[in-house]
């Protein structure tokens, strides 16, 4: 049997093996500006900006910082839907989510996250991809009555 002592030393030797995404980030400062950077970028692009016609910039950051700080280990206040709901009314194609993840990549090199730990991030991200993306668009389905299936032509 091990003794306390040994047992604490493993302990402190391992405890950056058990820390979360999320805290070896640096927590909800290093998400915040992230997709401060991400929505400053997404928003005004043509292939993207269809999808926030009627949401504002600051609820999308502040709804993705929720659900990604829940996702990578973090405190869990989102209070949102889950991926597949959130975009059902929206039509996805592959193409548009990794052009998206691109820039996802190249956002996160902007703010300096080190590349393993950006490398984590994107695996996390990549996991969302099915439930997102539409084959076609009669694979949408409105969330309520007078909900409007968006789509970003020529994607």
């Amino acid at each position: 049997m091990r003794d306390i002592k040994t047992a604490d030393s493993d302990l402190t030797r391992n405890s950056s093996m058990r820390e979360s995404l999320y805290d070896r980030l640096g927590g909800r400062d290093c998400l915040e500006r992230v997709h401060r950077r991400l929505y400053e970028r997404l928003f005004p692009d043509p292939a993207f900006s269809p999808f926030f016609a009627s949401v504002t910039r600051q609820h999308q950051e502040d709804q993705q910082t929720d659900f990604m700080a829940w996702k990578l280990g973090g405190p869990s206040r989102y209070s949102g839907r889950l991926p597949e709901a959130a975009h059902e009314h929206l039509y996805i194609t592959e193409a548009l989510f990794d052009l998206r993840h691109k820039i996802l990549s190249e956002t996160l090199d902007e703010c300096g996250v080190p590349p393993d730990l950006r490398d984590e991030w994107l695996i996390v991200d990549m996991s969302f991809k099915s439930m997102i993306v539409k084959q076609s668009i009669d694979d949408c389905r409105k969330r309520y009555n007078s909900d409007t299936i968006l789509s970003s032509p020529g994607w």
